[in-house]
């Protein structure tokens, strides 16, 4: 009798499976998913919530916009069926923002190691359109003195002209042969190391803030807030303004589209600290740009 009354439960339990299965199905990435790994209906029913997820993370990312938004369980990735025989495994699968993060993230640490080993011997002179850039570069080493009050560059221009590479080469060769010390910063970076390490927050601001010679690389193609634009690189220009500090910035932008980008943040008073900044990055450095073909292709 006990044998009958759980061969019905089992009977009953299949049932309820196969009903919640056969909903899903009517859910349309849920169904192509199961079309695309044809997944017999008996083994669907049994990774029934497996598939769910799956299609829950598939629906996620095809309304995301950048790693920024991703709501999956792990950032940048989807969880997806592996099906072999009667048996599913979820794995977890990059999106195409994670790809291309992780290819971006490549060529920044390649370019890095060409950076950290930058010098003037490296510099291509032939190129017509930095020759000035270069004549001011050679000018400024030989005159560079820490005890006066020599003003940086704002290098910007088209996207891999060499700019990083200039300034890295500049900045190694006076580090090697006349033992000035400098901090260069992938801009982007800096906001988000700071808030990942509280703790080091405020020997990191000292740090950038006093060090002799300073290069914020790449400056706009960071995510403006009031407090990176504020707090962070307010404060640091400020500094280095009251104490006379050599100053470098690259960037794609002008000077002028550098302000729009700065005053892109929700306040009131947005485009008058953008201003701000502006004026002070102008009296750090001089502004000159490099419009030539692109060095990294």
């Amino acid at each position: 009798m006990e044998s009958i009354k759980d061969n019905g439960k089992v009977q009953e339990l299949k049932k309820e499976l196969r009903e919640n299965y056969r909903a899903n199905l009517k859910d349309t990435i849920f169904s192509d998913l199961v079309i695309k790994n044809k997944i017999k209906e008996e083994v669907g029913m049994l990774y029934n919530s497996d598939l769910e997820d799956s299609a829950k993370e598939l629906k996620n990312c095809h309304e995301c916009k950048g790693l920024y938004e991703c709501k999956n369980k792990v950032m940048g990735h989807y969880m997806y069926p592996k099906v072999t025989g009667n048996i599913i495994d979820m794995v977890y699968v990059p999106c195409k923002y994670k790809k291309e993060n992780d290819r971006l993230l490549e060529l920044k640490n390649t370019a890095n190691k060409e950076l950290l080993n930058a010098r003037f011997k490296e510099i291509d002179v032939k190129d017509k359109n930095r020759v000035e850039v270069i004549k001011w570069i050679k000018k400024f080493y030989d005159e560079f003195d820490i005890y006066k009050d020599m003003k940086g560059l704002y290098l910007h221009g088209s996207f891999g002209s060499g700019k990083s590479f200039l300034i890295y080469a500049l900045l190694n060769e006076l580090n090697i042969n006349k033992k000035i010390p400098f901090v260069a910063l992938y801009f982007p970076d800096v906001l988000k190391d700071l808030k990942e390490d509280w703790d080091t927050y405020n020997s990191k601001m000292e740090k950038y803030s006093t060090v002799p010679v300073l290069l914020l690389d790449d400056i706009g193609a960071e995510q403006v807030s009031e407090w990176g634009r504020d707090e962070v690189l307010g404060t640091i220009l400020q500094n280095r303004m009251n104490n006379h500090l050599t100053t470098f910035f690259t960037s794609n932008l002008t000077i002028d589209e550098l302000e729009y980008h700065l005053s892109l943040a929700k306040s009131s008073l947005d485009k008058v600290k953008a201003r701000r900044i502006i004026e002070r990055i102008k009296q750090l450095t001089q502004d000159m740009e490099i419009i030539t073909d692109n060095k990294r292709s």
